[in-house]
């Protein structure tokens, strides 16, 4: 029988999380950092508000999950 640890499984969960959210950053965080001129900083910011948001969201469901099965569900896996 496999045995599971959900404390280890959350925390690798978390690296996957925020991997993803990097990755969703990326092309905005150029945007903010580099100041590109005719770029809509303001959409920009809006954006990354929003990702911020979404992976809160996920980092509570984590968080709040119980087996792996609800870790692989907060994920979207």
């Amino acid at each position: 029988m496999i045995t599971i640890n959900v404390e280890k499984a959350k925390a690798i969960a978390h690296d996957r999380r925020r991997a993803a959210r990097a990755e969703e950053f990326k092309p905005y965080d150029e945007i903010i950092m580099k100041q590109i001129p005719g770029a809509d900083n303001t959409a920009a910011e809006a954006a990354r508000a929003a990702i911020r948001a979404k992976y809160a969201a996920m980092q509570d469901q984590i968080e709040a999950a119980a087996t792996p099965d609800e870790i692989k569900v907060a994920l979207g896996v």
